[in-house]
């Protein structure tokens, strides 16, 4: 990554861009946490603990959209498209990534970025290979170049490289292509996600 004044740069942007951003969208934030409490009970928001940069551990925020019930993929952390858990505003809150605008507030604290890796699960995060800890350099983003690239669609060794890429490519010239990207893709269909075979196998190993 380019160093210094760039990357100073990259971490004040985040923090106005989301502050602004938790501003001006406050009415729809509000908006879906009402539907969201309507539609599914509390809680309205979901917590998770994630790996941030360095493997720090954070609370990631995202508006609810699975409901009670069993796990019913052998994947203990994956993404189903026809998930029985998922709500009626859960649906159309992942189709449209409107489920992740409490993000911003984590990127308002500085525990993470708009732009960067996904910040994975904790529990996955700890079987990572070592050149896999290398998309921990950064902070986790919001969206992302492997997000732009096919997102829960790719494999995850394919968003490894990904994620590794953009680390050795970086400029704010790509964050700003990724953000422009990430506006365009928010009218396509969302792509189905892939089996995680990667993931199951490793939680499988170690007993999950």
């Amino acid at each position: 990554m380019e160093g210094g004044s760039a990357v100073v740069v990259k971490h004040a942007a985040d923090r106005v861009l989301a502050a602004g951003g938790l501003v001006a969208l406050s009415p729809l934030i509000a908006a879906i946490s009402l539907w969201v409490r309507l539609d599914a009970g509390r809680p309205v928001v979901f917590r998770q603990r994630r790996a941030g940069k360095g493997g720090r551990v954070f609370e990631l925020h995202k508006f609810r959209t699975l409901g009670e019930g069993p796990n019913p993929s052998d994947d203990p952390h994956g993404h189903l498209p026809d998930d029985p858990r998922i709500t009626r505003s859960g649906r159309f809150l992942r189709s449209t990534s409107l489920d992740e605008l409490p993000q911003l507030l984590d990127v308002l604290r500085g525990d993470m970025s708009l732009v960067g890796p996904r910040a994975d699960i904790v529990e996955q995060v700890a079987n990572y290979e070592p050149h896999e800890r290398r998309r921990l350099a950064v902070r986790p983003g919001i969206t992302g170049w492997a997000q732009v690239n096919g997102r829960d669609a790719i494999p995850w060794e394919q968003r490894f490289e990904l994620d590794v890429w953009y680390i050795e490519h970086w400029s704010l010239w790509l964050d700003l292509k990724i953000l422009v990207m990430t506006v365009v893709q928010l009218f396509r269909p969302r792509p189905q996600p892939v089996r995680d075979e990667l993931n199951i196998r490793r939680a499988q190993a170690r007993g999950e």
